[in-house]
């Protein structure tokens, strides 16, 4: 786009500046962009975490078993419980000094809500110290 310079209108030639202000704005604007968008473009980082064996827990007296079967079935020590009984249990050794910690032993094939329920109750009683139990054997 070609305009005449309004100072010089004697011979109506074209402007031969480019206006920059339109073009410094649209380059400020992506600058901008840029600047918000790049952290969360390197929050993901690849990791390639070491191999390590642990060595098999012995559990102390005062700790708690607590399993789950693939069915949902709470175990408290070995023995079925159901929900009032696992509440009424949790409140009854949340009373202890210090509060014993659980083991959580699930079956891999256990629905999430089913473990998530078992941690939420342990919470909300005040027995924040859960250890989840797995399987030495290296799976390969």
């Amino acid at each position: 786009m070609a305009f005449s310079d309004p100072g010089n209108n004697s011979d109506g030639a074209p402007m031969a500046e480019i206006n920059m202000v339109p073009l410094i704005d649209v380059m400020l604007v992506l600058l901008v962009i840029f600047i918000i968008t790049a952290p969360l473009l390197t929050h993901a980082v690849k990791v390639d975490l070491p191999k390590a064996s642990s060595q098999v827990n012995q559990t102390q007296p005062e700790n708690i078993q607590i399993g789950i079967d693939r069915h949902g079935v709470v175990f408290w020590n070995g023995e079925i419980v159901d929900e009032s009984g696992l509440r009424s249990r949790m409140q009854a050794v949340s009373t202890q000094n210090p509060p014993p910690e659980l083991h959580l032993r699930a079956d891999g094939e256990v629905a999430y809500r089913s473990v998530a329920r078992v941690m939420a109750d342990a919470a909300k009683h005040g027995l924040t110290r859960i250890g989840f139990v797995t399987d030495p054997r290296d799976q390969k």
